[in-house]
């Protein structure tokens, strides 16, 4: 099973950045893709950003063009960035790894965007 260590979020104002972090607890030749979603208060969970070994890459319509998602292959580890913040941005952010035919999720981390 693999487990996620996530990290990053907290409170930002409008218009500044963040960058969070997840590595996976697995060799980095297992995972087959790595990404996040999120899900804010009384709506749908939603794709952010998803990075696949190679290098196929998607963002969620609400963070395109200001998101960039990469990956340290050696250490598992991926890492999301997006730039001029808005309130709608306020969430709780899931990690989550494709490893085989399996979906590993992390516990999330809460992102509020201050306007």
């Amino acid at each position: 099973q693999v487990q996620l260590m996530e990290s990053g979020g907290g409170l930002v104002q409008a218009g500044g950045s963040l960058r969070l972090s997840c590595t996976a607890s697995a060799a980095p030749s297992s995972i087959a893709a790595m990404g996040w979603h999120r899900q804010a208060p009384l709506k749908q969970r939603e794709l952010v950003a998803i990075l696949t070994r190679i290098g196929n890459l998607q963002y969620g319509n609400s963070v395109k063009g200001r998101a960039t998602i990469s990956w340290d292959n050696a250490t598992s580890t991926a890492y999301l960035q997006i730039n001029n913040l808005k309130p709608d941005d306020t969430a709780v952010y899931y990690c989550a790894a494709w490893q085989g035919d399996y979906l590993y999720g992390g516990q999330g981390t809460q992102v509020t965007v201050s306007s």
